[in-house]
């Protein structure tokens, strides 16, 4: 029994291992810098007022998709910042899409679902989450109209006003800033040969750093720094005990123990997978290890994308709050139409990827 249990923590601290050395230095910490710098510098207020429910709706689901990228939230912030949209104003639609991208869509989980598990399933992921996103927004609008009233038109004026206000607050400054960031990170995960890599690395690091010394107050660089700090805080020590027991499961489990029940692309294998990821809810990142670990053990890989796209959007608590700030109906079809759209679109992949 000794031995047993010896055997477990060593397969959980070796995977732990494994995540350290081989994603975070090149994956997680640019992009902790990065979303710390989209909270920290990126103004909130001029991308969530524009989701109120007097906006040109196209403007409004664009800003949802947008703001669920950019803001980095996980799913446990954007339920306050879900029913603060709704209670300043938001149209339902755009702000379900909200609801549904900012988990979903974060910068964080796109790049740690392409690094772990490949970049197949991270362009699956962000393009049908943020469809479905505006989906069901618009489909919820639809089933429960709002006020005529509440809702208004814009005039061409306005969505004039709307590409000015874009240009106006993306300035060359930021642009410029995180385009260094997300260089940092392209090189930096790249299997570029040491000798390659490392120069370009320290290159883009100092440039970095002139642009912090040049173009940045001391106040902003502070502000960045806690912003990165706060989502280090909060994710890193989650996503390591995430992976620390995603390991010692793999250990505990022989090879293909889910291929008997989730091995193969039906309709009932997807549908268990969604139904799973609702009420074994992990905490934000960690369904990304936890994903390697279900296709290690031999599950499909429809289902896996099943289980990706429902796991960080809706668990039994986030329902609970949901229902609170949108009532029963609208609360039930929004998990309806996602346990749907998200067990049909792991049979689909399944199939394509055959």
């Amino acid at each position: 029994m000794q031995e047993f249990l010896i055997n477990i923590i060593s397969a959980g601290l070796y995977a732990l291992y494994d995540y350290l050395t081989a994603h975070v230095l090149t994956c997680l910490v640019p992009a902790f810098f990065i979303a710390g710098a989209m909270a920290a510098l990126l103004p909130k207020e001029q991308i969530t007022k524009h989701l109120g429910s007097k906006v040109f709706k196209p403007k409004a689901y664009l800003f949802s998709v947008i703001a669920g990228l950019l803001l980095a939230v996980c799913s446990c912030t954007v339920l306050p910042l879900f029913a603060g949209i709704k209670k300043k104003g938001a149209g339902i639609g755009p702000a379900i899409a909200f609801l549904y991208t900012a988990p979903a869509t974060n910068i964080l989980a796109i790049l740690f679902t392409g690094s772990v598990l490949g970049w197949d399933f991270a362009l699956a992921r962000i393009i049908l989450s943020v469809s479905f996103a505006i989906l069901i927004g618009i489909i919820i609008s639809k089933l429960f109209p709002e006020e005529e009233s509440e809702v208004g038109a814009i005039t061409p004026k306005t969505n004039y006003s709307f590409k000015r206000r874009i240009f106006g607050f993306v300035k060359r400054r930021l642009v410029a800033f995180f385009a260094t960031l997300f260089a940092i990170l392209i090189i930096g995960a790249s299997k570029l040969g040491n000798g390659i890599k490392i120069p370009l690395l320290l290159g883009l690091i100092t440039i970095l750093l002139v642009q912090l010394k040049v173009r940045f107050t001391k106040e902003e660089i502070k502000s960045w720094l806690g912003e990165t700090y706060r989502f280090f805080k909060v994710i890193f020590p989650l996503l390591l005990v995430g992976i620390l027991v995603a390991g010692m499961l793999e250990k505990i489990f022989p090879k293909d123990s889910l291929g008997r029940f989730l091995g193969a692309n039906t309709i009932v294998a997807n549908l268990a997978a969604v139904l799973f990821g609702v009420f074994m809810y992990f905490p934000t990142l960690v369904e990304v290890p936890m994903a390697k670990t279900f296709l290690s053990l031999g599950m499909a890989k429809g289902p896996l994308l099943a289980y990706l796209l429902a796991d960080p959007v809706i668990s039994l608590s986030s329902i609970l709050v949901v229902r609170k700030i949108m009532g029963t109906k609208q609360t039930l079809v929004y998990v309806i139409l996602i346990t749907l759209f998200t067990t049909i679109s792991g049979l689909i992949y399944g199939v394509l990827i055959r």
